[in-house]
């Protein structure tokens, strides 16, 4: 039991504060541990965030396949503002993805501080749970604007 009273907790701040995806997350983690299904948690554990992504990336490519986006829109990326900067932010979204790569295969513990702060997003601040490794490419930055490797 002592064990689960962090995904407890989490549960009930879920509940509290409203949010089903962390009351969700945390019911069915505790769900899957009391049935004996460890094996699962680890298997998602490895590869949820993974599969998460790819069909996060299906999500965001599902209109080019129903064709609500056109090629004539694709280009009018490269040729005003907005799309110019989604460019630049998507880019710019991949490099602190990719320094948050970095910082976790440095210091793996740094997952414990992100997931804490990404509890915190979704409850408080009413965000998504979509962006571990942003949350530690910013991690990195903030590292290193502060001096810490």
């Amino acid at each position: 039991m002592s064990d689960n009273l962090p995904l407890l907790i989490i549960l009930v701040i879920g509940l509290a504060s409203g949010n089903s995806l962390v009351t969700g997350a945390s019911a069915v983690l505790l769900f899957m541990e009391s049935a004996g299904f460890s094996s699962a948690i680890v298997f998602l554990e490895e590869k949820a965030l993974h599969l998460g992504l790819v069909f996060l990336t299906i999500a965001v490519l599902a209109p080019l396949a129903v064709g609500k986006i056109t090629s004539e829109e694709i280009l009018d990326a490269f040729f005003t503002l907005p799309g110019i900067l989604a460019i630049i932010g998507g880019a710019a979204a991949t490099y602190v993805s990719g320094q948050g790569i970095s910082l976790l295969t440095r210091q793996p513990h740094i997952v414990s501080g992100i997931i804490l702060g990404t509890i915190i997003g979704v409850i408080v601040l009413r965000g998504i749970p979509v962006g571990p490794l942003a949350a530690a490419g910013i991690t990195a930055l903030l590292l290193k604007i502060f001096g810490y490797r």
